[in-house]
């Protein structure tokens, strides 16, 4: 039986400010509030919300056939707890459901898996405690920022324990295979790959409101049939796609959430179920290994890493940024730790590419690539000189980590006195009240031992004649009596 995985991705950009070379040493905030409140405002009121609102009444009409899975990059969320709420809200709400599943990805939504093993592994798993936090539910199946993908990341993931791992569906990946059958990570055969359907996904979120393309206008039941049509044995297709493709990408007016709504009950007509990604790594079974040695994403028409990576200003700020990634994260400084989430965003290198691109490109306050390189390059010179300041440069990283580890063993053995100081503390007021009973019981008198009726009369007499010796001593002469007359 065909199955559709349908799975959204929720992240927000974080606009920074202009910041001249000036600014270095002297402003250590890098970020447009305004733009940042104005545009995840603007994008929850015009998307996510109407989006979430539609999918709660498909899951509502459908019950459990019909499921669906998310995925929030860590700062998406800051976003949207500082400025949209109720997206968080909804998105709670929806979980209640027990339709819907929520996958981990680097909490930054950077390239820390092109850059540091660690880094990235930390990056991911900040972003799963997020997610279990928020919505009480440990993801078992990642994804990368923007489905980036190789065998090594694969490695990298499986280590962490994941079921599974969505990608993309690349043609010079895949050559003559489909992507209609799970596969597997050719280093790590326990990590199953959900491969995206390119065609299927883009014809709903970038051609869906384009009247020039040939398949406008895209009605479910057609949709649906395509799928239907598809060989027998090819059980699985991934639709992945952002959710903001619903409301920004293709308008409310083009009738996009009407066509979403209308999917499941076309499906059901057709026999076909939709699953989310843990559902199908659990009860499909590999075809076998797919070999990346390259990294692949699902941007642009090459489905690599070109769009960050692809010039040398890109790759100058990328190795900059990451030079200094061993030391930020032995240091751990809550502060640094925020900004260096913030300026880990693929987005901030993705304005500086010089490729042609089919997809429009929003460079936001910069005029060109060159002006986003410099802008970004300035904040970059403060951030590092702000890392390099927690502790002298001259420090190895090594001795910076023996250090630091020290101090922290210092801090726990200083933590787990003051826990017993405070264990014995409540002890002792426990046996205070019992205190006073055991004086008191100490203090009291003891009765005298009463005589016996024999000992009576033997201490009377033997008190006799020293009484009346007693007596007699104390008592004064007589006065001698006056002579008679005769």
């Amino acid at each position: 039986m065909k199955t559709i995985c349908l799975y959204f991705e929720i992240h927000q950009i974080i606009h920074l400010k202009r910041y001249r070379f000036f600014d270095i040493g002297t402003d250590h905030y890098y970020y447009d509030d305004y733009e940042n409140e104005r545009s995840i405002t603007d994008i929850a009121n015009r998307s996510y919300m109407p989006a979430l609102t539609a999918i709660g009444d498909m899951i509502r009409e459908h019950g459990d056939y019909f499921k669906v899975a998310f995925s929030l990059s860590g700062t998406g969320i800051e976003q949207l707890e500082f400025h949209a709420p109720q997206v968080i809200a909804k998105l709670q709400e929806l979980n209640q459901t027990g339709c819907v599943e929520f996958l981990a990805e680097p909490y930054s939504h950077g390239l820390s898996s092109l850059a540091n093993e660690e880094t990235f592994a930390l990056d991911v798993k900040k972003q799963m405690a997020k997610i279990e936090e928020l919505f009480g539910k440990k993801p078992t199946v990642a994804r990368n920022s923007s489905l980036i993908y190789s065998d090594d990341i694969g490695g990298q993931i499986a280590a962490m324990g994941f079921k599974g791992m969505l990608t993309e569906g690349a043609k010079h990946v895949l050559g003559w295979k489909s992507p209609h059958y799970v596969y597997n990570c050719n280093i790590a055969p326990n990590l199953k790959l959900l491969l995206r359907d390119v065609e299927l996904s883009d014809d709903i979120s970038l051609r869906f409101n384009n009247p020039d393309w040939e398949g406008y206008p895209l009605f479910a039941d057609n949709y649906i049939d395509r799928i239907a049509n598809l060989p027998k044995e090819e059980q699985i297709v991934n639709i992945f796609m952002e959710l903001s493709a619903l409301g920004i990408a293709q308008p409310l007016s083009s009738n996009i959430l009407d066509f979403l709504k209308a999917l499941p009950g076309c499906a059901k007509e057709k026999g076909i179920t939709f699953s989310t990604p843990t559902e199908i790594c659990m009860k499909t079974k590999s075809m076998g290994a797919i070999d990346v040695p390259d990294t692949l994403s699902w941007v642009d028409e090459e489905r690599d890493c070109s769009c960050w990576l692809g010039n040398a200003m890109q790759r100058e700020a990328f190795n900059k940024l990451y030079s200094v990634a061993d030391r930020l994260r032995i240091a751990d400084d809550p502060r640094i730790n925020q900004d260096w989430d913030y300026l880990q965003a693929s987005n901030n290198f993705r304005f500086m590419t010089t490729k042609a691109s089919n997809v429009g490109l929003d460079r936001g306050i910069y005029s060109g690539p060159f002006d986003a390189f410099t802008n970004y390059m300035n904040i970059l010179g403060d951030f590092i000189n702000r890392v390099n300041a927690l502790y002298p440069p001259e420090i190895e990283n090594d001795e910076l980590n023996a250090l630091l580890t020290t101090i922290r063993n210092q801090g726990d053995e200083i933590e787990m006195k003051d826990k017993e100081i405070t264990r014995l503390k409540a002890r002792l007021e426990k046996l205070e009240p019992a205190r006073p009973k055991v004086k008191a019981s100490s203090e009291k008198p003891k009765k005298a031992k009463k005589a016996t009726p024999k000992a009576k009369p033997a201490a009377k007499k033997a008190a006799a004649p020293k009484a009346k010796a007693a007596a007699k001593a104390d008592k004064p002469a007589e006065a001698p009596k006056p002579a008679e007359k005769n």
